[in-house]
């Protein structure tokens, strides 16, 4: 079955210190990509799991040791991050992770409710394909969200929104959704940890759109996309619900 998390593909599914070089007897197959791609993955998933906070200052001295490679991979590796917005780097201090801020939680909740709202009223009549599919997820970000894993319930939960996008045919959205996807991870895996009761909510939320867009009704789906996505906005300007 296809998946929407294209952040499954690129990030590395196992523990941050799988990074450590391979020992030399590893197979062919088992060849790690090249270290600036090693190094820009490790702080790239700690990042969007809130293992280096925002406001925190690497050096590329304790990359290059948490990964096990030189410091040259390392500068290119934040190069290519302080592009994507999610470090800024200080020349001979280091790189500080930018905390998310209230405006770039602003400007993710607009977009979303311009391409969710239209995706959601364009997804009815629902195929059977997509309930199933917004089925299983929901499945797995309960079982997540019981574990207390609320990094993977944050990308199963942009994955739920996404897969709803994608049904709609347009690529250019799809395309547009995907660019805010790093953003909507960090995002969701600070509120998590901040709000650590929003999960249950969201669950409910997730079950109501799953519950209208069975029923064929797009417009109590388009309202509870509407309520569940602009509860970030409140968080934006302090007034958390």
């Amino acid at each position: 079955m296809r998946t929407c998390c294209i952040y499954d593909v690129r990030m590395p599914s196992g523990p941050l210190s799988s990074a450590a070089p391979a020992p030399a007897s590893a197979p062919a197959s088992a060849k790690q990509p090249p270290a600036a791609d090693r190094v820009y993955h490790h702080v790239k998933r700690s990042v969007l799991e809130r293992v280096y906070e925002g406001g925190t200052l690497l050096t590329e001295g304790e990359l290059a040791e948490a990964v096990g490679v030189s410091r040259t991979p390392v500068r290119e590796a934040l190069l290519r991050l302080e592009v994507e917005g999610l470090i800024k780097l200080y020349p001979k201090k280091g790189a500080l992770v930018l905390p998310v801020s209230a405006q770039e939680i602003a400007d993710v909740v607009e977009t979303r409710l311009l391409v969710e709202e239209h995706a959601a009223r364009k997804a009815v009549p629902a195929s059977p394909q997509l309930i199933a599919r917004l089925e299983e997820l929901l499945e797995k970000q309960k079982e997540q969200a019981a574990a207390g894993d609320l990094a993977e319930a944050a990308i199963t939960d942009r994955c739920f929104h996404a897969e709803i996008v994608r049904s709609g045919g347009n690529e250019i959205l799809s395309r547009l959704y995907d660019q805010l996807r790093d953003r909507q991870l960090r995002m969701g895996v600070a509120v998590l940890h901040s709000h650590p009761d929003r999960i249950a909510k969201t669950l409910v939320e997730h079950q109501e759109i799953l519950d209208a867009l069975r029923s064929g009704d797009g417009e109590a789906a388009v309202a509870v996309v509407h309520r569940h996505v602009d509860w970030f906005s409140h968080l934006a300007r302090g007034e958390v619900r």
